[in-house]
């Protein structure tokens, strides 16, 4: 796999902000960037999250796909943007399904309801037909997606989340992979369940319309950016309803038709 090779015109030190952002892993947020990126494009927060994901890579990480944000209107209207990002995925972002988060791990987590694919083949960027599309998926898990922002009290924008690697943060597969031919991916019922009561409900429809036109989005965004899917990948399609806030000794639960149900706990 690549790391994003286009590079952004405007000046800004895409390196230095990275650092800072790294440093706020501590647990230590930063006001938003976008304040001090005067005329930052899109390009340039993606090629400060590339600069955090070479680091990374170079200090041992293993990437194991990307996650899909933004793609649900409501998670949109709550984040006050209006169109998609992708992060990185990586091996030790990883979750057990039923396992717990310890307190402290994550700075102000928030946790989603998502489809996952794994893809069985490289798509190709330039196909349109969904339907050759979905032949590129292995099969799909549910997913549960913890999203958290290195940007103090979510006060984010576009700039902010993509350079924040799409404000990502741990994730968690459930354990029976499902084919997609067994799958209604537009009309898929989701419930969210906190502490075992009904906090979010959505379908596989609020993903833009459809998951697997997010993930033809992703395919094409990172062909774009130099940085292409690879066969293997988990990609995260993105959220199927609005986001829950996390308290310490939280349970979560999704549910989603046709795939079955993940679990994650969270320390207090």
């Amino acid at each position: 796999m690549t790391v994003i090779t286009k590079r952004a015109t405007t000046g800004i030190d895409h390196a230095a902000t990275a650092v800072r952002l790294r440093r706020a892993y501590s647990g230590k947020p930063l006001s938003p960037i976008r304040d001090g990126l005067a005329g930052a494009t899109v390009d340039d927060a993606y090629a400060i999250q590339a600069e955090n994901t070479r680091y990374w890579l170079r200090e041992g990480r293993k990437r194991v796909g990307a996650k899909i944000g933004l793609t649900a209107k409501s998670v949109q209207a709550q984040l006050g943007v209006d169109q998609p990002d992708f992060g990185t995925l990586f091996a030790d972002m990883e979750v057990e399904d039923g396992g717990t988060v310890a307190a402290g791990r994550l700075i102000q987590p928030k946790v989603e309801a998502e489809i996952a694919f794994v893809l069985g083949r490289v798509p190709d960027p330039a196909a349109d037909d969904l339907f050759a599309l979905a032949d590129t998926v292995a099969h799909a898990l549910p997913a549960i997606e913890i999203v958290d922002s290195r940007i103090e009290n979510w006060n984010i924008g576009l700039i902010d989340t993509v350079a924040d690697n799409a404000s990502s943060g741990l994730f968690v597969l459930g354990t029976k992979p499902a084919a997609l031919r067994d799958i209604d991916l537009q009309l898929c019922g989701m419930v969210l369940e906190k502490n075992g009561e009904p906090a979010s409900f959505g379908a596989g429809a609020a993903c833009l319309g459809n998951p697997l036109i997010a993930l033809r989005w992703l395919v094409r965004k990172m062909a774009e950016l130099g940085s292409p899917l690879a066969e293997g990948d988990i990609v995260l399609a993105g959220a199927l309803g609005p986001m829950v806030t996390v308290l310490p000794g939280d349970s979560f639960t999704a549910s989603i038709a046709g795939l079955g149900s993940v679990h994650v706990q969270f320390g207090r």
